[in-house]
């Protein structure tokens, strides 16, 4: 391979890496301020799209040691990474597509977990992560809070049955 695809491999390479997931789309067809577009969309959601060269990607990945790419790679590609949450770039794809028919999602993956488009496309579905944190927090209080309550409960009849007694007349 040649030094400058080395340096462009090496890159690659450290974008996996960095990231906790890639979502590998086909942008064929999509004009280049559609693209743009795009490319300001998933900045806003922390992420960002590179076009690859197939076989230089396909030798990043492996690289990584996240997956051997042989045969999944067609077409004209580019690669979303981001630094968070894969579900923010997913809806955005989602939704890119949704109004412009294109890109079209291929794959992913989530560490070294191959997503098909599908499940990409349902965790595109979910609602942000700081929404799913908040109602795993209340699942988690909610028995704490019922225990406390219950706890409480008997204390507090007895001081109401003895403040009735004290302040009933005789």
């Amino acid at each position: 391979m040649r030094t400058e695809k080395q340096f462009i491999s090496a890159e690659y390479v450290a974008r996996i890496q960095a990231s906790p997931f890639f979502l590998v789309v086909d942008y064929r067809g999509l004009a280049v301020s559609k693209f743009t577009e795009l490319r300001k969309r998933l900045n806003k959601a922390g992420a960002e799209v590179h076009v690859v060269k197939n076989t230089i990607f396909r030798v990043a990945a492996k690289q990584a040691g996240v997956a051997d790419l042989s045969g999944a790679l067609a077409g004209q590609l580019a690669v979303v990474t981001g630094k968070d949450d894969i579900a923010a770039a997913a809806k955005v794809i989602k939704t890119f597509q949704s109004e412009f028919e294109k890109p079209k999602l291929q794959f992913g993956y989530l560490g070294s977990q191959r997503l098909e488009a599908a499940a990409v496309e349902a965790i595109a579905d979910l609602p942000p992560i700081g929404v799913l944190r908040g109602r795993l927090l209340g699942v988690i209080q909610a028995p704490a809070q019922k225990l406390a309550a219950l706890i409480n409960t008997p204390g507090s009849q007895l001081a109401r049955v003895i403040k009735a007694k004290v302040d009933k007349p005789d």
